[in-house]
């Protein structure tokens, strides 16, 4: 029987991981408040405000919890950034303590505080909420299950199986990706003699019953729509043949979960497997179901689109065996598992705090991880605001792509700016919603019908095929107006405004597409003499180019010799090009810049067409020496 001084120091004990963990949470939560006031919205985020903005049961991409807290948040917060990601962060802050609350009453007050701070330093976990994305209503609603099933498998009782109902409830609601969370529910629940006792029960299939109703609004778009969302999220977006990238796996998620916290939650999920207590039994299959069955779907599943953070509910299922198992560690192996966890943490928050800094994202245009999903909405919405200022009343916008419709119609407060036709927009399965709401703009129509102003993503395609996606806008609508370049952190995000005012031929016969172009020499990064040599070419269909100028930082510092001979770039632009001066497209050109002192500028290029259209390029970083 323990004595009055145990249970004084058991008490102190839980008092330490508590004051820890409160402290955490509040720090937590300060900053990923501030952070989503500064963050500019994501392409996905402003794509589901859109949906809000067209209130349905389901949608093309998604079923309509998202789209509809996100409708709440800006009737309730405003037309704001934190208010559309408002009740996503009010979840997220809401996820720990409900992590604490189940772990207490199936484990100990101290264990329930550590399971809270493991929950807070999870990146994946720790992040949520920053963006109004379905991960934070399926991670609370994965929680709900699993608390839900640890209750069942002791005792079936109304509140449990009314939690399990709001769970599978919110799941369904949430993602089509929930229905793995369904599949290792019920098949963990199978493998335990308490879950099967749960599954006789007529409440526990009367909240399963309320569950399945919830799939109801996504299965009937679905049926209305020749399954376009499913045959997307099961069939089209997969390749469904084996490839070695779900060896990536275990990198991946050792890096987003912290490699010594990744192996702490593995080692939990095979101890407790084996363990012959249900409940941590039912904690170790719900978990780790999840986390192997998304390591084997790894290696048949889409590797083009973000995919690291689908095992987070599998984490979340195996936290509660976590302290546990980090007590009979070192106590320099658990120190250095929380230490490299927290790291991960600010790494992940300063990675979101980067790019919600418009100075690191200019300085990051040239690099690998520069964030293009975020940059450059502000100052696009700016300059198609002015353009449009400048066009009769009325003009109406086209965009490129579902971005940069979603993006421009968040900031200009429009949801029906119509969108082309584009490879992005079938990739991420929003064609089907674009042409159900009647925004799918046809080109030639849309520019007979009055004033237009086209805005276009031009490093929203692959390079090789930029010339073909100009070409295709010239089938689309005749002849196209001097392009106006709007380039964003020196090119890393660049788009296009051609203004039409309605008179445009309805065919593309002697079409002028904007310029392409590339700088081969020299090589972004590299560090040149002052006295330096530039090589590259540059082409533009229907009149060709009559000259380039190059620049740093903005200024002209040298003309081109324009017109050399490159037989490799028609190559390269698979014999599409119409320039009249193909192949001699290439230049060169010797610039002096002695004059300036040594350090890093940007070079770039002007380039003028023969109908007198100049064109601003994309930039890249060189330092002189």
């Amino acid at each position: 029987m323990p004595t009055d001084i145990d249970m004084r120091s058991a008490g102190v004990r839980a008092r330490q991981p508590r004051h820890v963990f409160i402290a955490l949470w509040v720090a937590v939560t300060l900053v990923k408040i501030v952070l989503a006031a500064r963050l500019p919205l994501f392409v996905d985020e402003a794509f589901y405000w859109q949906e809000g903005q067209h209130p349905a049961w389901a949608y093309s991409d998604l079923p309509g919890l998202t789209a509809w807290l996100i409708r709440a948040g800006v009737e309730i917060g405003g037309h704001h950034v934190l208010a559309v990601r408002a009740p996503f962060l009010l979840m997220a802050a809401l996820l720990p303590w409900w992590m604490v609350a189940l772990v207490r009453r199936e484990v100990d007050e101290r264990s329930a505080w550590l399971a809270g701070i493991a929950v807070l330093l999870l990146p994946l976990a720790g992040t949520l909420g920053l963006l109004a994305l379905p991960d934070v209503a399926m991670a609370l609603a994965t929680l709900a299950c699993v608390d839900a099933a640890t209750r069942l498998v002791r005792r079936v009782d109304a509140a449990s199986a009314s939690l399990l109902a709001f769970g599978l409830a919110v799941g369904a609601l949430s993602h089509y990706r929930f229905a793995a969370v369904v599949g290792v529910g019920f098949v963990a629940l199978l493998c335990l003699a308490g879950g099967r006792r749960a599954l006789r029960d007529p409440r526990t299939w009367i909240a399963i019953a309320f569950g399945a109703a919830a799939w109801a609004p996504l299965l009937a778009w679905n049926f209305d729509n020749a399954e376009a969302g499913l045959r997307f999220q099961l069939v089209d977006r997969h390749p469904w043949a084996l490839h070695a990238e779900g060896l990536l796996f275990l990198p991946v998620q050792a890096g987003v979960v912290t490699p010594l916290l990744f192996a702490a939650l593995l080692v939990a999920a095979w101890g407790g497997a084996r363990s012959t207590e249900p409940v941590r039994r039912l904690f170790a299959l719900l978990g780790g179901l999840l986390v192997a069955g998304f390591f084997v779907l790894g290696f048949f599943a889409d590797v083009e689109r973000v995919s690291f953070h689908w095992p987070l509910p599998g984490y979340l299922a195996l936290v509660p065996l976590l302290p546990a198992l980090l007590d009979a560690w070192p106590r320099w192996l658990r120190i250095a598992t929380w230490s490299l966890a927290a790291a991960g943490l600010v790494a992940f928050l300063g990675y979101y705090a980067a790019v919600s800094s418009p100075s690191v994202r200019e300085q990051a245009a040239a690099a690998k991880w520069y964030p293009s999903n975020f940059a450059g909405w502000d100052e696009l919405a700016e300059a198609v605001g002015e353009a449009r200022a400048q066009m009769p009343a009325g003009t109406r916008i086209v965009a490129d792509n579902f971005k940069i419709g979603a993006e421009l119609g968040f900031a200009l407060g429009d949801p029906r700016i119509a969108v082309l036709d584009h490879p992005l927009n079938r990739e991420h399965g929003r064609a089907p919603q674009l042409r159900l709401w009647g925004l799918e703009a046809q080109g030639a129509r849309e520019v007979a019908s009055g004033p237009l102003l086209l805005v276009v993503g031009a490093t929203d395609v692959k390079f090789s095929e930029l010339l073909g996606h100009y070409q295709g806008l010239c089938e689309r609508f005749g002849r196209l107006p001097a392009a106006e370049a709007v380039n964003i952190d020196h090119g890393g995000r660049r788009f296009l405004l051609l203004r039409f005012d309605g008179t445009a031929l309805p065919h593309a016969e002697g079409c002028v597409t904007p310029a392409v172009a590339h700088l081969q020499e020299p090589a972004a990064g590299a560090t040149v003499e002052r006295n330096f040599r530039v090589y590259g070419w540059a082409v533009k269909d229907g009149v060709g180019v009559r000259g380039v100028r190059l620049t740093l930082d903005g200024e002209v510092v040298a003309s081109a010799d324009y017109g050399q001979e490159n037989g490799w770039v028609g190559e390269f632009l698979q014999g599409r090009s119409k320039d009249p001066r193909q192949p001699a497209v290439a230049f060169s050109a010797q610039v002096d810049a002695s004059a300036l002192p040594a350090g890093d500028y940007w070079l770039g290029m002007e380039i003028e067409g023969n109908d007198g259209s100049v064109e601003t390029w994309s930039e890249r970083r060189i330092r002189l020496r």
